[in-house]
C-alpha cells in the first residue's frame, strides 16, 4: 500500500490516517479483475473509499492462470497500527459461468459460526461495505472491459489465522482468520489523550456558538441512527467515541444545560453498567449485563446461559426477542443507564439516553429522553449551521 498522505488533528498532534482491511481487498480486487479481463499488469490502482477519499494503493505478487488471476495490497494502518498493520490482501478473481458478482474468503479470513454478526452464518467474515466495495471495482472493471460474464473474488489474509488469535474474532465465533471490515475504508488514528483532547476542544466550540444542549454519540452507527431514523438535526452534536465518562463530565463543568445520548445497545448497556469508558480493552462487561438482567426480569437457566454465550447484543435481543422477554430486559437496562447517568453528571446537568440495535431499532429510553428528542428534531435558536 502506497503511504496515505491524510492527516487529521487529534489534540495537538496530527496524525497520519490509514486504510482498512476492506479498501485493501477492494484495491487488490480490482488488480486482480484488470490483468484477467484486460491482461495488464498495473502496478497501482486508486479506489474511491466511502469517506470520500481517494486512496492509491500499490498491487503486489501478481499472479495469473487459465481464466484467473491475482494480486495482493500491503495494509497500511497510519498512526493506528492494529494487528493487521503490514499484512498482505489477497485477491483471487476468476471468470464464471453465470452473470454476476460473488465475493467470498480463502485461506486467512474467518468465517462466522454464530447468529448476530454482519454477515450469516456460514457465510465468510467479509463485512458489508467491503462486499459493496469490491463488487463496484469488479462491476467497473467488467464494463471497461467490456466483459459480460460473471466474476469470483475471493479474499485472502497472509497469516490471517495467526493474526485473528489476537483479535475477537475467536470470542465472536468467527473462526479460521480475520474479518475484513471498514464503513468509511479510512482507519482514523486513535491516541486516546488526544482524543479526549480534540472532544473537549469540540465541545468548548459548540458551547461558545451558543449551544446549550448538547447530542452524543459513541460512534458513527449513533450519528447514522440519530439523522436517518430519529431525524434529529445535527447542529448540536459531538461525537465522543468510547469517552463517555469524560464527556459527560467536561459538559457539566462547561455549562450545558443538557446532554442527550444516543447509542448502540452494544455501547450503552456498559454505561449501564458504570463502566464509562467503553472501549473493550477497559470495559466489555456486555455479556454480564445482559445476562444479569435477563435474570432480574424472570429467564430460566438455559437462556441466562444461551445469553452469556453471545457473541453480541444484537445475538442476545434475538434471544430475548425469542423467549417474550425483550420488553422487560430492555426496560431494566434502561432504568439502570438512567441512574449511572444521573449520578454521573450530577444535579446541574440533565442528560437522556435512547440505546438501539440497527436490526431491531429503538431498544429503550430513559424517563426524559422523549422531551429531548423533540428539542433536537427542532432547529436550534440563535446558533449557526453546525454550530
Amino acid at each position: 500500500m502506497a503511504k496515505l498522505e491524510l492527516y487529521i488533528p487529534v489534540g495537538r498532534q496530527k496524525l497520519r490516517c490509514g486504510c482498512t482491511t476492506g479498501t485493501c481487498a477492494a484495491a487488490a480486487a480490482a488488480g486482480a479483475a484488470a490483468r484477467l479481463l484486460t491482461g495488464e499488469t498495473l502496478p497501482a490502482v486508486r479506489i474511491a473509499t466511502p469517506a470520500g477519499v481517494t486512496v492509491e494503493a500499490e498491487l503486489l505478487r501478481h499472479a495469473a492462470g487459465e481464466g484467473w488471476a491475482a494480486c495482493a495490497v500491503r495494509k497500511d494502518g497510519g498512526d493506528d497500527p492494529d494487528v493487521t498493520d503490514g499484512a498482505l490482501i489477497f485477491a483471487r478473481v476468476e471468470r464464471t459461468d453465470t452473470p454476476g458478482i460473488i465475493i467470498d474468503g480463502g485461506e486467512g479470513v474467518g468465517r462466522v459460526t454464530l447468529p448476530g454478526l454482519d454477515q450469516p452464518v456460514g457465510e465468510a467474515a467479509i463485512n458489508s461495505t467491503p462486499r459493496r466495495m469490491i463488487a463496484e471495482q469488479l462491476e467497473s472493471a467488467a464494463a471497461k472491459a467490456g466483459y459480460t460474464g460473471g466474476l469470483r473474488a475471493v479474499i485472502s489474509v497472509s497469516e490471517g489465522e495467526a493474526l485473528a488469535r489476537r483479535t475477537f474474532n475467536p470470542r465472536l465465533g468467527i473462526v479460521g482468520g480475520i474479518s475484513i471490515l471498514g464503513t468509511s475504508g479510512i482507519v482514523k488514528p486513535m491516541s486516546e489523550a488526544a482524543l479526549i483532547d480534540s472532544l473537549y476542544l469540540e465541545m468548548d466550540q459548540r458551547r461558545a456558538a451558543g449551544t446549550e444542549d448538547l447530542l452524543l454519540t459513541p460512534g458513527n452507527y449513533g450519528e447514522s441512527f440519530s439523522r436517518e431514523v430519529l431525524g434529529l438535526n445535527l447542529h448540536r452534536w459531538c461525537m465522543c467515541s468510547n469517552y463517555l465518562g469524560a464527556a459527560i463530565d467536561h459538559a457539566a463543568g462547561a455549562g450545558f444545560r443538557s446532554v442527550l445520548v444516543v447509542g448502540h445497545l452494544g455501547k450503552l448497556i456498559k454505561a449501564a453498567a458504570g463502566c464509562m469508558n467503553t472501549h473493550s480493552k477497559t470495559a466489555d462487561a456486555r455479556r454480564e449485563t445482559l445476562t444479569a438482567h435477563a435474570a432480574l426480569a424472570g429467564a430460566d437457566r438455559a437462556l441466562l446461559r444461551a445469553l452469556f454465550d453471545s457473541p453480541t447484543t444484537d445475538a442476545g435481543v434475538e434471544l430475548l426477542k425469542q423467549a417474550g422477554l425483550l420488553g422487560p430486559v430492555m426496560a431494566s437496562i434502561g432504568e439502570a443507564l438512567d441512574g449511572q447517568l444521573k449520578r454521573r453528571a450530577g444535579e446541574g446537568l440533565t442528560i437522556e439516553a435512547l440505546f438501539f440495535s440497527n436490526q431491531y431499532g429503538i431498544l429503550g429510553k430513559t424517563p426524559g429522553a422523549e422531551r429531548l428528542l423533540a428539542l433536537h428534531r427542532a432547529e436550534p435558536d440563535g446558533e449557526t449551521a453546525g454550530g
